[in-house]
């Protein structure tokens, strides 16, 4: 008996994770195949993209999650039927100020539409579906990862629609092999520091980096929350580890770090590997929030306002699952202190590049 050869079908492409995703995924499978699902607007960027990767073949396909088949052509979407094997769904609306409409159209409808594909594909092995840990909403204490639904409140439609669309795909594992995986805020790089994301969640891993540099803000209360937040190349040899694991299908992974630091320290060591001094009083989260609408630092602080409820809620994500399922593996979650230099750097860098332009981001979770 021939093994199925691998045929991986990834949304969300170029987004920041999806990206990596991919290329990842074409060095590990160079002799399998690769289909990417890339919004008409940036064809062209993930052509560009793609041109340079090394390994599998990679084929760009034009549609949209929100439409009907994906919106794509009837021949485009029976190919992917008889030769899918891995669907990796990440595809979101991650913008914490976007309208509910929006958020559901691409969250929870464009999560239907994936799922209708993947009961067709004649060959799946797997379905990945990156949820995030903040399904969880405004819940406090330690959260087990086989839990989803307990009457918990959201803080935004990003986090609702998050849930509603797990919500699909725990039901639909009962006939797929599907495998949830929620992360934590997901930042640079642990090697490079790169990130090019810089809304979303992501504006909490950039404010904590940038403000005792650009903006020593006080951190919105005590600080002792855990931060919670994960280099983006562990999670992608994360995913692509327990893609792998049969003891994975109809499993919910917390990819987040085992040993947070809290959100105080890791201000604390910012500002001193910058030489500055932080300031000396605290502020409630919604006095931290007015500060930031004063004319003036309401511009510069304007994409991480939304961000600073992450900041001190005291939320511990349980990720003994995903230990393990992923001990035989190797693949471990670096500790924040050993990558936070590379992400300073790189973000520093980046901000003095891009201070006055912020760029179009439509999905900035995948």
């Amino acid at each position: 008996m021939h093994a199925v050869a691998f045929h991986a079908f990834v949304t969300g492409y170029p987004g920041f994770i999806a990206k990596r995703l991919v290329a990842f995924l074409a060095k590990q499978n160079p002799r399998g195949r690769l289909t990417v699902l890339v919004q008409p607007k940036f064809v062209a960027e993930a052509t560009r993209l793609i041109s340079r990767l090394e390994g599998a073949a990679v084929d760009v396909v034009s549609g949209d999650v929100a439409d009907m088949h994906l919106g794509l052509a009837g021949p485009e979407y029976e190919a992917l039927v008889g030769s899918v094997t891995h669907v990796f769904h990440l595809a979101a609306n991650s913008s914490l100020d976007a309208p509910r409409e929006l958020a559901r159209k691409v969250n929870v409808l464009g999560t239907r539409h994936v799922l209708e594909l993947a009961q067709e594909c004649t060959r799946l092995m797997r379905l990945m579906h990156f949820s995030t840990c903040y399904v969880a909403g405004t819940r406090v204490g330690v959260i087990a990862e086989d839990e989803l639904e307990a009457g918990q409140t959201f803080r935004s439609a990003y986090e609702e629609t998050k849930y509603e669309a797990e919500r699909l795909v725990k039901r639909a594992s009962q006939k797929l092999p599907v495998t949830i995986i929620r992360p934590a805020t997901v930042v640079g790089d642990s090697k490079t520091g790169e990130v090019d994301r810089f809304e979303g969640p992501y504006s909490l891993g950039i404010l904590l980096v940038l403000s005792p540099l650009v903006l020593p803000l006080p951190l919105p209360g005590n600080g002792v929350a855990p931060l919670n937040v994960v280099p983006v190349d562990f999670v992608v040899e994360a995913t692509w580890a327990l893609a792998q694991s049969k003891k994975a299908v109809g499993a919910t992974v917390h990819l987040v770090d085992p040993n947070p630091m809290s959100a105080r320290r890791a201000y604390e060591l910012i500002a001193d590997r910058a030489n500055r001094k932080l300031p000396r009083f605290t502020l409630s989260a919604r006095a931290t929030d007015l500060f930031l609408r004063i004319p003036g630092v309401e511009k510069m602080a304007r994409p991480q306002r939304a961000a600073l409820s992450y900041v001190n809620h005291l939320a511990l994500y349980n990720c003994r699952r995903a230990l393990d399922l992923l001990a035989d593996s190797g693949v471990r979650c670096p500790p924040l202190e050993r990558y936070l230099d590379k992400l300073i750097t790189f973000a520093l860098e980046t901000w003095k590049a891009r201070k006055d332009e912020r760029p179009e981001v439509d999905d900035p979770l995948a």
